[in-house]
């Protein structure tokens, strides 16, 4: 059995920008960079100025930058645009399908509308954003054709009332991604983290994918993945370290509820398991306030949008 950690690298290992260009071009690939956005006006304008200033402009390695923004109500959408952006609102492609909320909706869309073969996501909250962030998830699907999708990993610092430590996120990982993984995809759980917002993929791979709409979708894939091309088709990369939000303990639990959704979809699809009851519709905590515990029930989606390839408009756009 082939073994992640055989493809496993540092991003220095890719660093020789030029050598990727060369690649590139010898092969004829279009490269698209795609942030996934709400309400990250803070952020975002960093982010695309530094990634095209090196990766655009500098060395020719991307040939298109862009957000898909979920309707932002701050100035996400115009801070992209002035940094040197496309600008895409998700409920305005393919608007007969609907819209719905969160980032797997984001990324499904962006087939649409990105012209890559090779395509990039990088989240748009990360304070620390360097180059490495894009070549390093390039270079292993530039250097091996056999190679189709490309996860990142990195040290997560964590802050607190004490301030900032230097490990400690990447929870819901290690206490509910690793040990399904460890059950029902050993595999899978010699990823080092799974659950990262970074990756690269070749669009005759990402075309074949369900997307779930919410918190499901990085493990969606790589299950999928695996049972499509194996793991041979998997790589990750060492980006050293990222910086950004943390969620707070109410937030995990909302998206583990979503994880575990989809999680749940695959086994049965696998036949790897059979639910014998229903799932509830909604995500239950309880808050103390005062004497009494009160409950929140939150409706996550469980959405899935079917693999873009089955879209007609987008067989019309890129299979003539």
């Amino acid at each position: 059995m082939s073994d992640i950690l055989n493809k496993t690298w540092h991003h220095s290992k890719f660093s020789n920008i030029s050598r990727l260009v060369t690649l590139k071009e010898k092969k004829q690939l279009k490269i698209s960079l795609a942030f996934p956005t709400l309400n990250e006006e803070a952020t975002i304008g960093k982010e695309i100025l530094i990634i095209r200033t090196e990766l655009a402009e500098r060395y020719p390695l991307l040939d298109e930058i862009a957000i898909i923004d979920s309707s932002s109500r701050d100035n996400t959408r115009r801070v992209a645009q002035e940094f040197g952006a496309k600008v895409f609102t998700s409920k305005s492609i393919l608007s007969k399908y609907g819209s719905f909320r969160g980032k797997g909706e984001n990324l499904w869309k962006s087939l649409f509308v990105l012209e890559g073969d090779l395509i990039v996501w990088v989240d748009a909250d990360i304070s620390n954003i360097a180059p490495k962030f894009v070549y390093g998830l390039i270079g292993p699907l530039l250097e091996d054709d056999r190679t189709a999708y490309v996860k990142a990993f990195y040290e997560r610092p964590i802050r607190s009332t004490g301030g900032i430590s230097a490990s400690g996120g990447g929870r819901v990982t290690e206490i509910l991604v690793r040990p399904l993984f460890s059950l029902f995809y050993p595999e899978l759980a010699r990823l080092v983290q799974p659950l990262s917002g970074e990756y690269a993929g070749r669009r005759d791979l990402l075309e074949r994918l369900p997307f779930s709409v919410g918190y499901g979708v990085e493990l969606g894939h790589l299950i999928d993945i695996l049972e499509l091309d194996g793991i041979e088709a998997l790589a990750q990369v060492d980006l050293d370290m990222r910086i950004h939000r943390n969620q707070t303990t109410e937030a995990l639990g909302k998206m583990s509820y979503g994880i575990l959704h989809t999680f749940f979809a695959r086994m049965e699809q696998y036949k790897k398991s059979k639910l014998l009851t229903g799932l509830g519709d909604r995500h239950i905590a309880l808050r103390a306030e005062d004497a009494k515990h009160l409950v929140t029930k939150t409706e996550i989606s469980a959405v899935e949008r079917p693999p873009m390839i089955e879209i007609p408009e987008y067989r019309a756009k890129f299979h003539r």
